[in-house]
């Protein structure tokens, strides 16, 4: 059964990141060996860890493009919704590049500074393949690159056993039809903390990404933030989280489902709910475990609700509104009417990854097919950053150009040169008070 507890109740560290970050001295080995040994390592490593032996690890256009192909005739379905969900991201990708924009504006007489917003030419994405092959994860890492202008983008994913036999390089087949569908330009079956490597450091077969994106275990987290400063990254991700801030006219089974549904992921996935309603709280635990009795994940997510979940008992909306910006979380719904009421709620939220407005606004939608990215900040980070989108892949650079003798080039000069004198950098001074022909 969910723990429920009143607000005043919650420790502290309920509030704070969650750190599961244990791995640090083994993936720092790793990092170091593929960086020294590069497809040697990855050969090592692939038959350690993934218990397959590979001669060579890109996995060929044609064998990305019999995948998709073998989808679409046997699984129409499937291939219809990634579709579906690639041109709803691109839709909400591109409008996102809008707000990047280039210009060039005269601050001062003569003095025109700018910014330009210029791709990364190769991005390196990470999709995960464990127990539950992230197949979704394809169209939130490769759309938005491919909507910035990235002109290639690599992606790595744990390899599996080729079904013809050979030692060809192969992978789940529904991530490769969509690496297909949405047009990764190279796809290489390596998994874990050495794709990372790979990708950051480059080996004789992968080349060095600019930036790397995308979700994983604990390893591929501990070395995708090791890794920072070689290469851009786009967050550092823990396990899921939900809070969902819910008032009397919630149903609590959707609620509870949607509860479950960020549960099933991982034991340590978070699902809370705040509500000022005691009847709602009871009505939603109780609507948990007659869902779970029959879900096929009930195992994880039972345990996740055991030891992560719980629902907070508020006072008011707003102090719920209170306990989602101290959480931060990745994920909030407000499982609300439309109207005044929700409307303030949704204004006093501040810190989360995406917000799920309204009962029809499932969280799911966000993890498949409603335009958003569901790479997200976890543990806390939505206080500082928001999740995967264009910007990760843009670099907005400036621009200075000056016009010889104008007042302002010369104030700039002037201004230059006394505060070059102020820091004691005498050439600095000096180069300000050349332009004046001092």
């Amino acid at each position: 059964m969910i723990k429920i507890q009143k607000y005043s109740e919650i420790e502290d560290a309920f509030f704070a990141g969650r750190d599961f970050g244990d791995s640090i001295e083994s993936v720092n080995a790793v990092l170091k060996d593929v960086k020294s040994r590069g497809d040697e390592a990855l050969k090592e490593y692939g038959a350690k860890f993934d218990k397959i032996d590979l001669a060579s690890f890109e996995i060929s256009h044609d064998t990305l493009k019999a995948s998709a192909d073998k989808m679409k005739a046997e699984n129409k379905e499937l291939f219809d919704a990634l579709c579906y969900s690639r041109d709803l991201a691109m839709k909400f990708a591109l409008k996102q590049k809008e707000c990047f924009y280039d210009f060039e504006e005269e601050i001062a007489e003569g003095v025109f500074t700018g910014q330009k917003n210029i791709a990364v030419e190769r991005a390196g994405v990470y999709v995960p393949a464990g127990r539950f092959p992230l197949v979704s994860t394809v169209v939130m890492t490769v759309v938005p690159a491919k909507a910035a202008g990235v002109s290639e983008i690599v992606l790595c994913t744990p390899p599996r056993k080729n079904p013809d036999g050979s030692a060809s390089p192969y992978a789940d087949e529904k991530i490769m039809a969509a690496a297909y569908i949405c047009g990764v330009t190279r796809a290489f079956a390596v998994g874990g903390a050495q794709a990372v490597a790979a990708m950051a450091f480059g080996t004789q077969s992968i080349p060095k990404a600019d930036v790397i994106v995308g979700p994983g275990n604990k390893f591929v987290a501990e070395a995708k933030k090791s890794v920072y400063g070689n290469v851009g990254i786009d967050m550092v991700a823990g396990p899921t989280e939900v809070f969902i801030i819910a008032d009397e006219s919630a149903n609590p089974a959707w609620v509870a489902a949607d509860l479950l549904a960020q549960a099933e992921h991982d034991i340590v996935a978070q699902p809370v709910m705040a509500t000022t309603s005691a009847a709602l709280a009871e009505a939603v635990a109780s609507e948990i475990e007659k869902q779970l009795a029959t879900l096929p994940t009930r195992e994880t997510a039972q345990a996740s609700i055991k030891n992560c979940g719980r629902i907070i008992l508020c006072d008011s909306l707003e102090q719920a509104a209170e306990a989602a910006n101290r959480k931060a979380p990745e994920h909030l719904e407000l499982a609300m009417e439309a109207g005044a009421e929700r409307d303030k709620i949704a204004s006093l939220c501040k810190n989360y990854g995406s917000l799920f407005i309204g009962h029809e606004s499932a969280e799911v939608f966000g993890d498949y097919a409603a335009g958003l990215n569901h790479t997200l900040p976890t543990s806390a980070s939505a206080r500082f950053t928001g999740g995967l989108s264009v910007r990760v892949f843009i670099k907005t650079v400036t621009t200075l150009r000056t016009v010889a003798g104008s007042s302002g080039a010369v104030k700039s000069a002037e201004a230059a040169g006394i505060l070059g004198d102020a820091e004691g950098l005498a050439a600095h001074a000096r180069a300000a008070r050349l332009r004046l022909g001092k």
